[in-house]
């Protein structure tokens, strides 16, 4: 993968920006310190939730803003997405299976950040991923009239020995 990521830099505000998107842009090991260290304090489960609800809000939001930036609909908008995280170092994402009518996904994850990152971890270490491809796969649900909603849940992780991480997307 050779990404094509566009970056603008604003002269006067410092601001950059992707796609029209104002965008944060920080080295991978301090995201994930400050990441662990909210984990330590919060304990897993709290802060996976937040992260959850915060997360699919935004994956949602973004659907929303990219489909209009880039003139697009459905599904194609989910697979930008996919792209547009494998393009920011998060890692490489892609659709193992994935079925718009019923709500239903798989979604491997090769080279996770967080994996990369804390190579002596043996657990999940990639949950926060899981609100996104729920607030992404209900954003093609609610704009192409489907009325299921989903959750989803990291199912595996490659920091627990798997080849590589995956995710299941499937209605509540």
């Amino acid at each position: 993968m050779k990404p094509q990521l566009p970056i603008e830099v604003n002269e006067e505000t410092g601001v950059w920006s992707t796609d029209g998107l104002p965008m944060l842009y920080v080295p991978r090991h301090f995201f994930v310190n400050n990441h662990v260290a909210i984990e330590a304090a919060l304990g897993r489960e709290r802060y996976a939730q937040q992260l959850y609800g915060a997360g699919y809000k935004s994956a949602y939001f973004w659907c929303e803003k990219e489909a209009a930036t880039h003139d697009m609909s459905g599904l194609a908008v989910f697979e930008h997405y996919l792209k547009r995280l494998s393009q920011r170092g998060w890692g490489l994402f892609v659709f193992d299976s994935v079925n718009v009518e019923t709500g239903h996904a798989r979604i491997s994850l090769h080279h996770s950040s967080f994996v990369l990152a804390q190579p002596d971890a043996h657990d999940k270490l990639c949950y926060m991923f899981a609100g996104w491809f729920s607030g992404a796969m209900d954003w093609v649900a609610q704009t192409t009239g489907r009325s299921y909603a989903t959750t989803s849940s990291e199912t595996q992780c490659a920091a627990e020995g798997h080849a590589h991480c995956v995710f299941t997307v499937e209605p509540k």
